[in-house]
């Protein structure tokens, strides 16, 4: 059925478009990293600068599409039918893995992900043809080409471990001769560093751009191969004499390697890199176009044809280009994932967004172990020159740039070394992998993993080297499922699997437009330098309890009445709402410190109430937070439900916290009587101590078991929890309007400590 097959095809149309955006989104990193991170130029200059280069590359690309026809598997032993299958499961595989990675900031290879998906889906189809024929296992070895297969993975350990190392190498020598203090370095060093420079990148675009033009014939890419050394020479004495002479103008060399570099790697990106967002369609679609011709069955047309070289139309790869282009320019993704890179590469202190783990810790801890033992070794004068290499200048500037030009510029040139070198030796390699990694190596040796800043950014380089290996085990297993259910339940597996796929991509971008809304809140709040008076301190304190003590209300009922009723649904709502609280006072930790350089004050009064007003916060959140996960455990664990009487006591204690916090919130915003909270109080404690006797009692008699216990005593204390640190929430609040004194501040926060039930 010739109308099932052409279905696919569009399809594969289709989701080469979609492909394109997510898979620029991922690999923007590797050419925007440098130069963004380092503020080379404004990021419409750098993007114009990358758009150049996309648009060159997409032009210059062959558009060889070995990897999709013949490098994976072995084409003449499958059936179009079979083809089409694996083209669909691959593209569908790919959309929503890479749109995952995008969406959580993660840079991730668009070259190991189809290599993965197209090996996934061809070991499932040889599968079910050697199942169905009832052939042995052992045939799978004349379907699949493992030996493309073994030298991509090894590529994969090669390149990420190389990149690293030779990155370090690099930036720590060109940090020794150039130090932070490059621009006062004599024009003879600059000019010989960026010649060598500005050559590597040269090099590395003859070898992995020129040879991809389709106008440029077969004949002229060989003598350029032949005379490789002999153009390498000529482009250093040139490049030499060029960065002089601008060097003697005036000029800054390092901004052109920087922003030449962006250039190279983007060309080569979309030049070389192209095949894996429309290799796999265009194939298909050549594939549709030699079986609709023959009138043959679909699955008995052998894909031998596949075998032949082919170079893909220019109108095609201008329309990628374009395509690309666009998604650069409009991809909030694209931002994301470059954020990543940059945030873990920066020079300066600021949100780390790694979670440290134990792996992580113990690299650093090693490392400072090895660097004390190393320091022991070295002579003094010796150790002391090389720091003095390492010191970086302060910048007096709004926006300081991530990282120096120096490393932006040795980025920019140790990745196309790498990349150039193992393409001449035809060895497959990621330019994620290499870029990301140097990246990492580089910002090692320039000293900008401090001890305050190590533990997380070690974290964050092995977050995302899990999840590069990750893609490679995921997209093996998805793609064979897809290609499982597509081949046994054709047109319906495959507007589910489509249908899925635009719910997982609508569902990343809600996802993503809350982190970059949440990302946007923050920015603003460090970049701005204004500064905080004090009046203006007091009233925002009092919106922030008001605030706080209405989202505990509502995580409080929610609580409530999922334990009371047995009520899933309302206890979910309790568990999204304290989370959110715990995010949010997170948040309010980082800001701390922020806040306390901003605040307008004679002494560091007003920076105290901060502090004590984030302590507080924590506590009663912990509090609330105990509270909601001791009933959520209650209740997956389908623990017995509470006994009539404890039920109703809650109901009671339930109604006087909530009564208790809205009259905290009325004083707070200067609408309510303190003396009618403290009442509220009295009898709330009152209230507690009552039922605390009573499960005592219970307990006694029998009535309740040790699962009971365990639950109430930590609702009823956890409450009363509540209940002080509110009551010390309105006293600071008090001590905030009626003393200016140090003294009394200190005093009073003492006393709390101390006094936590006071």
């Amino acid at each position: 059925m010739p109308e099932f097959y052409l279905i696919i095809v569009i399809l594969l149309f289709i989701l080469a478009i979609a492909d394109l955006i997510v898979g620029v989104s991922n690999d923007a990193v590797n050419f925007l990293n440098s130069s963004i991170g380092s503020k080379v130029a404004s990021r419409n200059t750098i993007m114009i600068v990358a758009t150049i280069g996309i648009f060159f590359g997409a032009t210059f690309s062959s558009g060889m599409m070995e990897i999709a026809r013949k490098g994976i598997f072995n084409p003449e032993f499958f059936f179009f039918g079979e083809i089409m299958i694996i083209f669909l499961a691959v593209m569908l595989t790919d959309i929503i893995l890479l749109d995952f990675f995008n969406t959580v900031g993660l840079p991730t290879s668009t070259t190991v992900s189809i290599v993965f998906e197209l090996l996934g889906a061809a070991v499932m189809m040889s599968l079910i043809k050697i199942i169905s024929s009832g052939s042995d296992f052992a045939l799978i070895s004349d379907y699949i080409n493992y030996s493309q297969a073994i030298l991509i993975i090894s590529g994969i350990f090669l390149s990420v471990f190389v990149a690293f190392f030779v990155g370090t190498f690099v930036q720590f020598f060109s940090r020794l001769i150039l130090t932070f203090r490059y621009r006062e370095k004599k024009i003879i060093i600059g000019t010989i560093w960026s010649g060598l420079a500005m050559t590597a990148m040269t090099y590395f675009l003859i070898f992995k751009g020129i040879k991809g033009a389709s106008f440029v014939s077969p004949e002229f890419i060989t003598w350029v191969k032949e005379e490789i050394l002999f153009l390498f020479g000529c482009a250093l004495a040139l490049w030499m004499v060029i960065m002089h002479l601008y060097a003697l103008r005036g000029g800054n060399v390092f901004k052109v390697i920087v922003l030449f570099g962006t250039f190279a790697l983007a060309m080569a990106f979309a030049g070389n890199d192209l095949v894996n967002f429309i290799g796999v369609p265009i194939a298909g679609f050549e594939s549709y176009l030699a079986w609709s011709s023959t009138g043959q069955d679909a699955f008995t047309f052998s894909m031998e044809i596949l075998k032949e070289p082919v170079r893909t139309k220019s109108y095609l790869l201008v329309i990628a280009g374009l395509i690309m282009i666009l998604t650069l320019w409009f991809s909030r993704k694209a931002q994301s994932v470059t954020e990543t890179e940059v945030n873990l590469g920066r020079q300066n202190e600021g949100h780390e967004r790694f979670t440290p783990n134990f792996l992580a810790r113990g690299i650093v801890r090693y490392s400072i172990i090895s660097s004390n033992v190393f320091q022991r070794i070295f002579p003094s004068k010796i150790l002391n020159q090389t720091n003095n290499s390492f010191e970086p200048i302060v910048e007096e500037q709004d926006e300081k740039p991530a990282f120096d030009l120096i490393r932006a510029g040795v980025n920019l040139t140790t990745a196309s070394i790498l990349i150039a070198f193992a393409t001449s030796l035809k060895l497959p390699l990621s330019t994620t992998y290499v870029s990301f990694m140097v990246a990492m190596g580089t910002s090692l040796a320039d000293r900008a993993w401090g001890r305050d800043s190590a533990v997380y950014r070690v974290a964050g380089v092995l977050n995302v080297i899990g999840g590069w290996f990750a893609t490679a085990l995921v997209a093996f297993l998805v793609s064979g499922v897809f290609t499982f259910l597509i081949f046994n339940f054709q047109l319906v597996a495959i507007f589910s699997l489509v249908a899925m796929a635009v719910f997982f991509i609508y569902r990343s971008f809600v996802y993503h437009k809350k982190k970059v809304k949440k990302k946007e809140a923050r920015v603003a709040f460090e970049t701005n330098t204004d500064r905080i008076a004090f009046e203006g301190l007091i009233n925002e304190i009092s919106d922030r309890i008001t605030q706080l003590l209405s989202s505990l209300k509502e995580t409080y009922n929610h609580a409530f009445e999922g334990l009371i009723n047995e009520s899933p649904d309302q206890l979910d709502k309790a568990v999204i709402s304290i989370k959110k609280l715990v995010e949010k006072n997170e948040d309010l930790q980082y800001e701390l410190f922020e806040s306390i350089k901003r605040i307008e004050e004679k002494g560091s009064e007003g920076s105290r109430i901060i502090l004590y007003i984030y302590d507080l916060e924590q506590d009663i959140v912990q509090s609330a937070d105990l509270i909601v996960n001791s009933i959520n455990q209650h209740l997956k664990n389908m623990l017995n439900p509470l006994a009539p009487n404890q039920v109703k006591k809650l109901e009671i204690i339930r109604k006087d916290v909530n009564q208790y916090f809205e009259g905290v919130s009325l004083f707070i915003s200067q609408k309510g009587s303190l003396d009618k909270v403290q009442i509220q109080k009295k009898n709330l404690l009152i209230l507690l101590e009552d039922s605390l006797k009573n499960q005592v009692q219970g307990i006694k008699e029998e009535n309740y078991g040790a699962r009971n216990s365990q639950l109430m005593f930590k609702i009823l204390l956890e409450t009363k929890d509540l209940i002080a640190i509110a009551s010390r929430l309105i006293k600071l609040h008090k001590r905030s309007h009626v003393s200016n004194q140090e003294a009394t501040y200190y005093s009073f926060a003492n006393q709390d400590k101390t006094n936590k039930e006071d």
